[in-house]
């Protein structure tokens, strides 16, 4: 059988960095945000959607989606990020499902699958266990403002955009903290890699 593990966290608690590893070690990566950013090029069905709720001024001169602002209509608005979502969720979903469809043909061992939103969008039922990455609010809070040179209510808009992150350590089968050294990190993921490989081994 495949093993679709999905991975996800609070903003800025270090998911990259845990799926980072784990793609070393030879585990392929479904990543929802690269999908996301395909699905919103310039000819593609989710862009034109975007423009017809947005309007034009999301486009760049080059008819490319600008980013930036519309981040900053979606985030200062829930009516508005709610209507982003219904447009390119069920998109999203397609593209993803395909992949792990193909994964599972292939007969791969294991494969991540690297989805910020994954419970907000009820993305868990499509997964054999769910890992979350997580990190003290404080830490979330800092790490974000550094990452991103926001300011303190920039930083907290898209904290609160996000599901708690305490309500997805509660929903979560597996639990990595982050919030000490990169080799604390990368021993609880080895130990993780094993368990999976027990569990793998009960289930033949």
């Amino acid at each position: 059988m495949t093993i679709v593990l999905g991975i996800t966290g609070g903003i800025a608690c270090g998911k990259t960095t845990v799926v980072t590893y784990l793609n070393q070690q030879g585990i392929p990566v479904i990543d929802g945000d690269v999908i996301a950013r395909k699905v919103v090029e310039k000819g593609q069905v989710g862009l034109t959607q975007l423009v017809t709720a947005f309007g034009p001024t999301i486009l760049t001169k080059e008819g490319k989606l600008d980013r930036a602002h519309l981040g900053s209509l979606v985030f200062a608005d829930q009516t508005k990020r709610e209507q982003m979502n219904q447009i390119l969720g069920p998109i999203i979903r397609k593209a993803i499902l395909a992949a792990i469809d193909q994964y599972k043909k292939q007969r791969v061992p294991l494969v991540l699958v690297d989805i910020p939103l994954l419970y907000e969008h009820h993305y868990e039922q499509y997964m054999t266990k769910v890992l979350v990455v997580s990190v003290s609010p404080a830490t979330q809070l800092t790490r974000l403002m550094k990452r991103n040179g926001y300011s303190q209510a920039e930083a907290l808009a898209r904290i609160e955009s996000q599901w708690p992150l305490s309500k997805k350590i509660e929903k979560a089968d597996i639990l990595v903290d982050n919030e000490g050294s990169i080799y604390d990190t990368h021993r609880q993921l080895d130990q993780i890699l094993a368990n999976l490989q027990q569990f793998d081994d009960k289930t033949l």
